[in-house]
């Protein structure tokens, strides 16, 4: 998205959140919620077939939509539509963010000391998907709701939010990578789906209407902003059929047909020489045609202008405009649309009813929310307010969001949880050791509160601070006082990293070493210390922290991410032992070389020797690694036996298909039904402490069509007691999570062993005919 000028404790498994509606009182407000259809104050409004409640929605849209001029039909698809005071339809603000919270990014939400001061921070999305928890998924995107529609009543922000990213983690370097699910298809789809569920879905179950509007963004294969010479405005992605259908396109097929979402974002970029939102294939038969969105696809902001300008796609406005609008696009962050597709229509460009579509679609999802439905106060969700944002409640989640996401990478001699009553001092050293806005990354906005991890730290013990450097590094003369505090301390806490001046939007990374000389402040302060050294690193991507694994003097080491407003307190909760980290890395942790060996306009997944690269995530890499995708450790152990399985699975075909009487390699998934079975594997809690525990299912195909070496098919999460043990089962879909992409991008169902992985256990199934 585009940066504009804008106007002023212990966990249960699943999570049950009830957030409490109340429909008592109204909150006053100097604000107003913008909408439609006040028939309260202008009863001549009554007479229109668009604003009767009793209608279906397709038949009040096709009114409004028969009642515009041509001018006010394209004034009504951009990002700030116009009013139209004959109808009694105010403007209106498309873009708003729900990252991990309401955000004051876009232009139509803000804060206001009178009104909602702030809104509840969670984490970074991904670390929240280091918990590979669907139920914490979804239960954030309900309070994200909650806050947002009491936002809208009290008049500062919209219905429509333009949330998540869910783009893959292709390369360490993006600085977007911190916005995503990680680099697995499988998670990022699950994290996707399960989200904009939260985020829409209304608690009355009414399923046509939306609690508010989320939107998936951004397609397809953006994962590059600005890295040395290139920017996102002039890169063109150079992408296999085969890379868009197993690793860029999934989280936005799942975002559609598993979360109904009601938007989809086009990018940027280009992929393969056509910019994704004039890409008709892209938007128009994929998006509209093969998914069947129920919502409009909307561009990232100034997209359409970017076509003209930035990429000569175009010879003229009109030209982008209409080349975006016959792709399949239906509304333009930005101005392109209202000022050019009039001019278009009459120069023959395109034609009206393309508008009309475009119109269709986005009043129908304002007709969805309510907007054309009179006074918000008298709807559903029309007493939520002021009380209803930063909640006790809401806090409490992000604190629990964070701890199941940090990630435990290193604990030797089991130096954590360090015991409350035998530390006396604690150092907290680190340009972050006391970091507020660095916990809350890109698209936050203004938080309830800081816990920054001195403070978290502070509640538990006694505790002397030294910043040891800032975030850049580049000096190290305050490295003394924090090797004196460390020499002096029970232990030693330090929290090293990145902010948004090293990873962000806008700034891609070209090392992924820690900044500047943070490695010689680390090993410095761990060769002073007397007690045990805990490495906290924050940041959004993975670090070569290898001097760190190896050093002897480091006894343990913690990923944070980007852990939101409660950050602090959660390191605090697993440092000292009260939660038991279960977060798992969502993405390659890859050692520095990496960088001197795969430029990041590489797009291509797979390895490719003759051009000397080892391919991209851990589905594809063949190189070593720092930490694996997947990793993390626990306070206690956990193993698993006895997986009972099916060592020949039979895919049933008709009886005229020519696989059943010759031999065949594989089969189209399209003609593989009711392929279904059941993986079971008994995991037990063999230390002394409780604790959640995710077990993923991976799966090795035969060797065709390149297929991925190795992939994620499912996971769970379980909660064990010490010594407890449970059977956790997994119902696979062959026809679905077994299947691979050929060359074209058509799915195929592999028929020979595969290999299936829990743990360390491995199982060996075979599909035949």
């Amino acid at each position: 998205m585009a940066f504009q000028t804008r106007s002023p404790h212990s966990p249960l498994l699943p999570i049950m959140l009830f957030i409490c509606l109340s429909f008592t009182t109204a909150v006053p407000s100097p604000y107003a919620p913008s909408y439609a259809c006040d028939t309260h104050k202008n009863p001549s409004l009554k007479k229109y077939a668009f604003c009767n409640t009793k209608l279906d929605i397709k038949t009040r849209v096709k009114d409004l939509v028969k009642r515009l001029t041509l001018q006010e039909k394209a004034g009504s698809i951009v990002s700030m539509t116009d009013s139209i005071p004959r109808l009694g339809i105010p403007s209106y603000g498309w873009w708003s963010e729900a990252l991990h919270g309401v955000s004051d990014t876009g232009p139509s939400t803000w804060f206001n000391a009178s009104v909602i001061p702030g809104a509840t921070s969670f984490p970074q999305v991904i670390l929240t998907a280091a918990s590979f928890n669907e139920s914490l998924f979804y239960s954030i995107g309900k309070v994200v709701s909650t806050e947002a529609r009491a936002m809208y009543n009290t008049g500062v922000a919209g219905l429509t939010f333009w949330s998540p990213n869910v783009n893959i983690f292709r390369d360490p370097r993006w600085g977007r990578g911190q916005e995503t699910p990680g680099e697995d298809p499988v998670l990022t789809s699950r994290y996707g789906s399960t989200y904009v569920r939260g985020l829409q879905e209304r608690e009355d179950g009414d399923k046509e209407r939306l609690k508010v509007g989320a939107c998936c963004k951004h397609y397809t294969a953006y994962d590059l902003d600005n890295w040395t010479s290139v920017d996102r405005f002039h890169f063109n992605a150079i992408v296999t059929k085969q890379d868009l259908e197993d690793t860029y396109n999934p989280p936005f097929k799942s975002c559609v047909l598993d979360g109904n979402v009601a938007s989809v974002m086009c990018s940027y970029n280009q992929v393969n020489g056509k910019p994704t939102c004039g890409d008709k294939e892209l938007l128009q038969d994929t998006v509209r045609g093969e998914w069947k969105l129920n919502g409009y696809i909307s561009s990232d902001c100034d997209s359409v202008e970017v076509m003209f300008r930035n990429q000569k796609y175009a010879k003229t406005p009109e030209e982008a405009t209409a080349d975006a609008l016959n792709a399949g696009l239906d509304l333009n962050c930005g101005d392109s649309l209202k000022n050019f597709s009039a001019s278009a229509v009459k120069k023959g460009l395109v034609k009206q009813s393309v508008v009309d579509r475009a119109v269709t679609n986005s009043f129908t999802t304002l007709m969805r929310l309510g907007f054309f439905d009179g006074n918000p106060s008298k709807q559903f969700y029309g007493k939520l307010g002021k009380k209803d944002v930063c909640t006790p409640a809401h806090q409490d989640l992000a604190r629990e969001a964070a701890r199941q996401g940090i990630v435990l990478l290193k604990n030797s001699v089991r130096s954590l949880p360090l015991r409350k009553h035998s530390i006396k001092s604690l150092a907290v050293i680190g340009p972050n050791a006391n970091a507020t806005r660095a916990m809350i990354g890109n698209y936050a906005g203004v938080p309830c509160k800081y816990t920054s991890p001195l403070k978290g730290l502070s509640d538990y013990v006694k505790t002397v601070y030294e910043e040891g450097c800032d975030v850049t590094c580049n000096s190290n003369a305050m490295f003394g006082k924090a090797k004196d505090a460390a020499a002096k301390a029970d232990a030693v806490v330090l929290v090293v990293g990145s902010d948004l001046s090293i990873e962000a939007e806008a700034h891609d990374r070209t090392k992924i070493y820690l900044p500047g000389q943070q490695n010689l402040l680390v090993s410095e302060v761990a060769k002073a210390a007397k007690g045990p050294v805990i490495l906290v690193i924050m940041s959004g991507g993975g670090m070569d922290v290898e001097f760190a694994k190896s050093d002897p003097k480091i006894t343990s080491i913690l990923w944070v991410g980007v852990p939101g407003q409660e950050g602090g307190g959660a390191l605090a909760d697993v440092v000292f032992g009260r939660h038991n980290p279960s977060g798992r890395l969502p993405m390659t942790w890859y050692p520095g070389s990496y960088t001197d060996l795969v430029p990041m306009t590489n797009t291509l997944m797979r390895p490719n020797p003759k051009m000397g690269l080892s391919g991209q995530t851990y589905r594809f890499y063949t190189g070593k690694t720092v930490f694996p995708f997947g990793f993390g450790l626990s306070y206690t152990s956990y193993v698993y036996k006895d997986i009972k399985a099916p060592k020949h699975v039979s895919i049933p075909l008709h009886r005229a298909h020519p696989c059943r009487s010759s031999k065949c390699n594989d089969i189209d998934a399209a003609v593989c039904h009711n392929l279904h079975f059941d993986v079971d594997v008994t995991v037990t809690n063999m230390g002394k402490k409780s604790g959640s525990h995710t077990v993923l299912l991976f799966s090795s195909p035969p060797m065709i069509y390149n297929a991925p070496q190795k992939e994620l098919i499912d996971f769970k999460k379980v909660w064990l007691a010490p010594w407890q043990r449970t059977v956790v089962r997994f119902r696979v879909d062959g026809c679905k999570s077994l299947s691979v992409a050929d060359e074209n991008g058509i799915r195929k169902v592999a028929l020979g062993p595969y290999v299936l992985q829990l743990g360390d256990l491995k199982h060996n199934v075979s599909l035949k005919v």
